[in-house]
């Protein structure tokens, strides 16, 4: 028994196995596509910093190795 709970809609979803859950992870084809429109409009990022900055701010910083 598979159970588990829709990240989208917070919808538990139960099934005997993956085949019996062809939206898996999700409850439905509308929330994998909500899901999918997140990831591709930039909701989902990892905040990142840019190489040369983190690298002139150690060159500035005695302490660092």
């Amino acid at each position: 028994m598979i159970r588990v709970r829709c990240s989208i809609c917070d919808c538990w979803v139960e099934g005997e196995s993956r085949a019996d859950l062809p939206s898996f992870p999700f409850c439905s084809p509308r929330c994998k596509m909500i899901d999918l429109g997140r990831w591709l409009s930039g909701v989902y990022q990892i905040p990142a910093e840019d190489q040369e900055e983190t690298s002139a701010a150690q060159a500035d910083d005695p302490e660092t190795p």
